[in-house]
């Protein structure tokens, strides 16, 4: 049994001070006030729990729609834990149908694998202009094959997130997919801000990274961009400093009418944890500078983790620390329905990260709490 008393713990609510934790079998058995436990190991900087990321395209040199196994989706899962990140919704993009058949398989037949809590579908149903990165020639509606997919998972209790643009479904498929418990997605769209109204009213809940792919924001005409800001839905945005600006995130964070709506997502490729360049569609990608670009110098996915948008937030926008800590954990927790991935009590060491005073990740807390014995 053993102390450890870092100089600030998020509860995944607020930043505290004077708290330390006692680990008993590798897991926090306890909070108490930093006085009344006797000797602990201090640490400096914050300790909070592991990040959530809800749109992981890649990892560790793996690709999902390239490698839809168990396996692939394990090794996607280390590479962002060693970042971080200790749950992710692996994201199968447009493709095939038989792609998202095997990466639905493999979902739950991986569950309750380290870090895999469900499975994020992003397209095939969505809008050919706005289709970034995407294959055209598998963008299709919303058909029954993806219906009975999501039916699928959702039958078993897997947590699904599905991005669809509103053009592509009429309002009684996107209520029947909101009615499996599915979270359902705007993104990848065109749509005009009445549009996108009408499917949240038909049972949609979240944007897909806010500001990309998606119609924009003009004086007359408010687009998806602002309804998603003007609505209380959740919302994913990448703030990674190239796919959305500074100055736009913080914008919009302002904006938004209530708090805690709004959540970081990486958006990650291949390279996040592994090499710097992997093959999209039968083409390579390259990490340049930072960006991920194709051969005509097109984004194509992000190149970042959440503890380095976290600390982009605080160092970068001015966004208050527990605001951004909350966009990495707590709000996408919550919309996929796990609390549990918000909370100290009753983690596993190797769930829990250290911040440091920068708001630099340093690791998991396992590292250290052995020298706490």
């Amino acid at each position: 049994m053993s102390w450890i008393a870092p100089d600030r713990l998020f509860d995944g609510v607020r930043l505290r001070s004077g708290l330390a934790l006692r680990l008993l079998n590798g897991r926090v058995s306890d909070i108490a006030p930093r006085e009344e436990v006797g000797e602990a190991l201090r640490l400096r900087g914050t300790v909070t729990p592991g990040f959530v990321d809800l749109q992981v395209n890649g990892g560790g040199d793996v690709l999902l729609n390239a490698d839809p196994t168990p396996e692939g989706m394990a090794r996607m899962a280390a590479a962002h834990r060693g970042l971080g990140t200790v749950a992710i919704l692996p994201t199968v993009i447009t493709d095939a149908p038989e792609v998202l058949d095997r990466a639905a398989a493999a979902a739950l037949e991986a569950r309750g694998r380290e870090g895999l809590i469900g499975l994020h579908i992003e397209g095939p149903h969505i809008a050919l202009p706005r289709k970034g990165t995407h294959a055209p020639a598998h963008i299709r509606p919303m058909d029954a094959r993806t219906m009975e997919v999501v039916r699928l998972l959702r039958g078993a209790g897997l947590p699904v997130m599905i991005t669809l643009a509103p053009e592509a479904a009429t309002a009684a498929q996107i209520g029947e997919l909101a009615g499996t418990g599915a979270v359902v997605s705007l993104g990848h769209t065109d749509a005009t801000a009445e549009e996108a109204r009408a499917a949240l009213a038909a049972g949609a809940r979240c944007f897909t990274h806010l500001f990309n792919a998606m119609s924009q924001m003009q004086n007359r005409a408010p687009g998806v961009v602002g309804a998603a800001i003007n609505s209380t839905a959740a919302a994913g945005i990448i703030c990674d400093g190239i796919h959305v600006a500074d100055e736009m995130v913080a914008l919009a964070l302002r904006a938004r009418p209530e708090p805690d709506t709004t959540f970081l997502v990486s958006d990650a490729m291949p390279t996040v944890g592994g090499s710097d360049r992997f093959v999209l569609y039968g083409r390579e990608i390259r990490l340049e500078g930072g960006r991920l670009v194709n051969a005509e110098g097109s984004l194509a996915g992000a190149h970042v983790t959440l503890a380095q948008s976290v600390a982009r937030l605080v160092r970068v926008l001015k966004v208050a620390p527990e605001i951004a800590l909350r966009m990495a954990v707590s709000v996408p927790a919550r919309l996929m329905d796990r609390p549990d991935l918000a909370r100290i009590e009753g983690r596993a060491a190797g769930d829990l990260m250290r911040l440091d005073a920068d708001w630099s990740f340093l690791g998991p807390v396992s590292e250290v709490a052995a020298l706490a014995h």
